[in-house]
């Protein structure tokens, strides 16, 4: 018998303050079996780093052929297709031709070496890149509950995340 995903539910006091956007969201995140509480916490992170409207956390690992996060405009074009980890230059390639603009968000302790084993093949795409120190992500997942309320100020490069269970501050190094 096949292991189900765990359900999280996040309510999220958002503040934007490089981009004006301020709002509350209520997310329900499936998380796959196999995926670790860091990547499921980096999902969310980057889902309200990119809030917009039809913004959709995707199947991620319970699906290939789908990013994590994507964006359609209303006619269905793809406007955004979002990235966790460290994907292959195939992957991201094959995401240039599908969506106006890719991002990826690298965030664990093998990032810096994808980074430098792929940087002059990622250099010649118009992808955004970030890393997200692998420790600060660890603090934030060490924060989720299966129900939680958080207040997110993002401002500057970094992401404010407070909990009941605690507060840690994210950085986003922007690669490229």
């Amino acid at each position: 018998m096949a292991l189900k995903p765990t359900i999280y539910k996040f309510r999220i006091d958002l503040s934007d303050l490089d981009r004006e956007i301020y709002e509350t969201l209520s997310l329900t995140v499936a998380r796959h079996p196999s995926e670790t509480m860091e990547r499921m916490t980096m999902r969310v992170l980057a889902f309200c780093l990119n809030v917009q409207d039809r913004l959709v956390l995707c199947k991620g690992l319970s699906d290939t052929e789908e990013p994590d996060i994507w964006c359609h405009s209303l006619d269905g074009k793809l406007q955004l297709w979002i990235e966790m980890g460290e994907p292959a230059v195939e992957r991201i390639k094959k995401a240039m031709r599908l969506a106006d603009r890719v991002k990826i968000y690298s965030f664990n302790n093998k990032a810096s070496t994808w980074w430098d084993l792929n940087r002059e093949s990622l250099g010649a795409m118009p992808a955004s890149i970030f890393q997200v120190p692998w420790d600060e992500i660890q603090a934030l997942a060490r924060l989720v509950d299966r129900s939680m309320d958080a207040s997110i100020t993002i401002t500057e490069g970094s992401a404010y995340v407070a909990t009941e269970q605690g507060d840690c501050e994210v950085t986003l190094l922007c690669l490229q």
